[in-house]
This record gives structure tokens, C-alpha cells and sequence, in this order.
């Protein structure tokens, strides 16, 4: 009877022991593969803000960037004689920048790089949906549910910089207000943004290197 009852107890323990292996083993390999995903970081912000200059001057340090899909678009649809397609039809515009910006996010999953940059990411799509008060079906924004990124960073309108052109066609007010429909909207999707401090472009590239790195 004790000889069984000591077996019992030696097959007890050695399952225990087993287990809190494999739990260890399967931590160890999840922290192996959170790793080795690439850390994906958004900057975002209003028209006329800086933000494609920030970008392209983190791509000349080496860092693997995902550029801006808009203005490709806009400048498809002044071939088929649309002139300002966002205008004109906003949902068939945002629908081609959502499967752009998704494009984007998928391919990325191929790149091994710790870090790439986004210039602007899906949530974007839907709030300047919401900025010029278009209303879009609940299955329009899923991808920005289903495909998170991990660091948002968001320049502010900054006046002494701010221009038009032809594809950029909003006032500065415009562009306050764009804004703050940009917080509104990553923040919908749970995401908290860092703001990023006006400055020459190295130092709004430092900064959001620095916090990229924590």
C-alpha cells in the first residue's frame, strides 16, 4: 500500500513538474516570437503638419517605411477625369486607401526590420470619414479592429509651416479640426497617441525614436 501511494505521489509530482516545463518552454517561445515581430509605428496627423517630411527622414536613417497612399489615389482618379475624388465620391475614395493602407499592413508581416514607420495608418480612413461627416457601414472599419499597430505618434497643425497645393486643398482651421477628429478616432480603436513637440526635423525624428525605443 505505501509503495503504491509513493508511486502515486512520484507520478503526481513528475506531471507538475512536466507542466510548469512546458509552461515555461511556451513563455519563453512566445517572448521569442513577440521579438522577432516588428514593432509597427504610426505618425499621423493633419494636413500640413510635417508629417511625410518626419517620415521621409527616418527612412534616410535606415528604417523601413510604409509611405502615404493618398495622393497615388487622387492622382489615379484625375486620370479617369476625377478631379478631386474624396469630394466627389468620399466612401469609393476611403474604400481604395482602407484596401491600400490593409495592403500595407499584410505585406509588412514579410518584413523583419524591429521597427516600421507608417505614414498614417486605417484609422485614418475613418476619421476623416467622420471629419466630413459621412456615414459608413460598421464592417467598414473591422480591419482597424482586427490589425493593431503599437505606437501612434500625432503632429499637431503647426501654422508657420502649413501650405496648399493641389492635393492639398484644406485651410489651417481645416486642418485643426482634422486633428482632433484623428485623436477622437485612434482612440475609438483603443489606441493612445503621443504628441509629437514642433521642432526641426530631427529633433521630431529623435523624438519619437526615443520613445519607440522604450
Amino acid at each position: 500500500m505505501y509503495f503504491t501511494i509513493n508511486k502515486m505521489k512520484q507520478r503526481y509530482t513528475f506531471s507538475i513538474n512536466y507542466n510548469l516545463r512546458s509552461l515555461c518552454i511556451n513563455n519563453h517561445l512566445n517572448e521569442i516570437i513577440k521579438a522577432l515581430k516588428s514593432k509597427r509605428v504610426i505618425i499621423t496627423g493633419g494636413p500640413g503638419s510635417g508629417k511625410t517630411s518626419v517620415i521621409n527622414h527616418i527612412e534616410t536613417l535606415g528604417y523601413n517605411c510604409m509611405h502615404e497612399v493618398s495622393r497615388q489615389v487622387i492622382k489615379e482618379a484625375r486620370k479617369d477625369g476625377i478631379d478631386q475624388l474624396f469630394l466627389t465620391d468620399p466612401m469609393l475614395f476611403s474604400h481604395k486607401l482602407m484596401a491600400s493602407r490593409l495592403k500595407q499592413f499584410q505585406e509588412a508581416e514579410n518584413i523583419h526590420h524591429p521597427k516600421i514607420f507608417y505614414d498614417r495608418g486605417m484609422p485614418d480612413v475613418t476619421s476623416y470619414l467622420e471629419y466630413i461627416g459621412t456615414e459608413y457601414p460598421s464592417n467598414f472599419e473591422q480591419p482597424c479592429f482586427e490589425n493593431k499597430y503599437d505606437l501612434i505618434f500625432i503632429l499637431p497643425p503647426w501654422k508657420e509651416i502649413y501650405t496648399q497645393d493641389n492635393e492639398r486643398y484644406e485651410t489651417f482651421e481645416q486642418a485643426i479640426a482634422i486633428h482632433n477628429h484623428l485623436i477622437n478616432g485612434y482612440e475609438k480603436y483603443g489606441y493612445t497617441l503621443k504628441i509629437v513637440p514642433e521642432g526641426t526635423i530631427e529633433k521630431r525624428v529623435s523624438f519619437i525614436l526615443k520613445n519607440t525605443a522604450q
